[in-house]
């Protein structure tokens, strides 16, 4: 069912917060810090850059998402692709049991993909660069579609999910998902605002939502035996 896997794809961007801050944190006060007024410790922050970083951002998941997801329908316009469908399929829930045990603190494995794209961001990051100082929101949006590209095993992760979908659109909704859940720690953090951060690295949140999510994993599982 589509709605169970926004709704995984939500719940691992929002209850991710801790990973997205570490992993995003330092470029975050890099750009807030680049804004007209900004000064130390970080004020002049304004709304429409933030929301313009992280509108470039959303758009760079959203089109990768739907890149993936078109890549991977062309396993589902034959019959002959069966075996790669269910494939596909069998390895969107492995990974998703795998993000639900990364969300409880159980285990670190889907990390271990944040490699793959080191490629990608070192030839990103230079372009990043050179729009600073980020100086109007034009500016701020391109720099987020830059920072779209930093290598994070959450989003390699969901996009298994979207390369499973079916359709460019269905994937590109998955990753949309996920980047919107990551929003509130994201913005938060700009805003200087530690409430919801706080309350996301809640253990028994965090343990519940996770198996949560790893449950979606092994429902969909269990479908593909049925």
């Amino acid at each position: 069912m589509p709605e169970l896997s926004l709704l995984a794809a939500f719940l691992t961007g929002l209850l991710g917060g801790a990973h997205c801050v570490g992993m995003c944190g330092g470029i975050v006060a890099a750009m807030s810090f680049q804004a007209p007024g900004a000064s130390p410790p970080g004020h002049g922050r304004t709304l429409a850059f933030q929301l313009a970083y992280n509108a470039g951002r959303l758009s760079s998941y959203t089109l990768v998402g739907a890149l993936a997801g078109l890549l991977g329908s062309a396993a589902f316009l034959s019959d002959s692709l069966f075996p790669l469908q269910r494939g596909l399929y069998l390895l969107a829930q492995v990974v998703l049991i795998l993000l639900g045990l990364y969300l409880a603190g159980l285990n670190q494995s889907v990390l271990v993909i944040e490699r793959l794209g080191g490629g990608v961001w070192r030839k990103a990051q230079p372009l990043l660069g050179r729009l600073l100082p980020i100086r109007n929101p034009g500016q701020a949006l391109v720099a987020g579609v830059l920072w779209g590209w930093l290598p994070c095993g959450l989003v390699y992760s969901v996009l298994v999910s979207a390369l499973a979908s079916g359709g460019a659109g269905r994937g590109g909704l998955l990753m949309l998902a996920f980047g919107l859940g990551t929003l509130p720690n994201l913005l938060l953090m700009g805003w200087g605002a530690a409430r919801l951060r706080e309350l996301t690295r809640q253990v028994w949140l965090r343990r519940l939502a996770g198996l949560v999510v790893a449950g979606l994993g092994v429902w969909g599982l269990l479908q593909l035996l049925a």
